[in-house]
């Protein structure tokens, strides 16, 4: 295989350029929310046939696993099916499902994250199947399920029971063109308060938990301001999110009010402490309010339930490690130039694969950070072509060809 070159990789990931774009445009037509992405996954499945991969399976939890190659290093490319949902239509200049191409670019919701790295990923498998059966290495290509909601569950599950361990994993959310090498952890938290419901004509009979809440709320902003901060990863954070309770009636003075809190782990920081400074606040102690680590329980589109703690690790790869220099090989060898180096603003599944499994972990992806949620969503294709292009050179640089 003396002809595996960059040129060559190139030439093919070029000549794909409109199959890439097809297939991200199909992707955004089919709406894919967290739980619901049994669609995509089957228009996955078909799409991962037609280029002869050695294995595909849907586990039970719903991730779409396909296989190439049968020997040498195990090198997993990942990438989540699942989407957030549109928000308000009206701040969309097109149909979020359009799937329209226009000015080199992709448009509607999951065009960045992360359907544009699906197609970078199908059109990588179809360059390596041009290349040849004999592969000296085994490539895995995850399609996985319910990240948005819950990122690294989809990995948990294939790691402890799919049984599924791969050598070295990376992430196609979108980087900005970088080698992205961590992110900060984050876990969620719910403070609830009690109070005494009564009637709302007379609500002095009362205690309402909803304005309990108040102080509360004053603090955990002003306890913001006062975090640390990493030299890389940045400084940690904490949002409330949402405000729920719980009354007999809308005429009745509430009884269970419920504060909902992001909270965003840096270097240094570990769950069990950022729990112990809320718990610490005195306006919770003299509210007698409890801090919940909420499991998330949603069924994943196949009906399997996998309970899960909403507590996901920071985590960094170091910049000096092997892997960021077969990456930086594969770049350089590619593209001609060094890569740059930074970190993702939001979470990933590298939560699981770095975060808890210690799997060397780097993220390349197509598309703008910045695209990730947004309204009028989209990602250039050249971005695209160049990753379908880095996924598939880059296994070669491992094994030293």
């Amino acid at each position: 295989m003396s002809f595996v070159t960059p040129s060559k990789i190139l030439e093919l990931a070029e000549k794909y350029r409109s199959d890439s774009i097809r297939i991200a445009a199909d992707l955004i037509r089919i709406p894919s929310f967290s739980g619901r992405e049994s669609a995509a996954a089957r228009y996955l499945e078909k799409e991962l046939a037609a280029r002869n991969a050695d294995e595909i399976q849907i586990d039970n939890l719903g991730n779409v696993i396909a296989r190439i190659g049968s020997r040498g290093p195990v090198i997993a490319v990942d990438g989540h099916i699942d989407t957030v949902d549109i928000g308000r239509q009206s701040r969309w200049n097109k149909d979020p499902f359009s799937g329209d191409f226009q000015s080199g670019r992709v448009f509607g919701r999951g065009a960045a994250d992360q359907k544009g790295g699906l197609a970078a990923m199908l059109t990588a498998m179809r360059i390596l199947k041009d290349i040849g059966d004999d592969l000296p290495f085994t490539l895995f290509f995850v399609f996985s399920v319910q990240e948005e909601e819950c990122e690294g569950i989809c990995w948990q599950y294939i790691i402890k029971e799919d049984r599924i361990v791969p050598d070295i994993v990376i992430l196609t959310e979108p980087t900005d063109g970088r080698i992205n090498i961590g992110h900060r952890g984050r876990m969620e938290m719910e403070i609830v308060v009690e109070g005494i419901s009564c009637h709302g004509s007379t609500p002095d009979l009362g205690e309402n938990a909803i304005y309990k809440l108040n102080p509360i709320i004053a603090a955990i902003q002003k306890l913001n301001d006062s975090l640390p901060a990493d030299p890389f990863l940045g400084k940690g954070s904490l949002t409330a999110t949402r405000i729920r309770s719980v009354a007999p009636s809308l005429n009745a003075v509430p009884d269970l009010a419920a504060l909902y809190i992001d909270r965003r782990l840096t270097g240094g920081e570990t769950p069990d402490d950022a729990r112990r400074q809320i718990e610490s606040i005195l306006d919770i102690q003299i509210a007698g309010a409890r801090v919940e680590i909420p499991i998330y329980e949603t069924p994943s589109w196949r009906g399997t339930t996998y309970p899960t703690s909403k507590i996901f690790p920071a985590w960094t790869i170091d910049s000096g490690h092997h892997l960021i220099d077969y990456a930086g090989k594969c770049h350089k060898g590619l593209f001609d130039q060094s890569p740059n180096t930074g970190k993702w603003s939001f979470s990933t599944n590298g939560v699981a694969t770095m975060g808890l499994f210690g799997i060397p972990t780097f993220g390349f992806g197509p598309g703008e950070e910045k695209m990730a949620h947004a309204s009028n969503e989209s990602v250039a294709v050249d971005d695209i072509v160049r990753c379908a292009a880095f996924y598939a050179y880059f296994p070669w640089i491992v094994v030293g060809r």
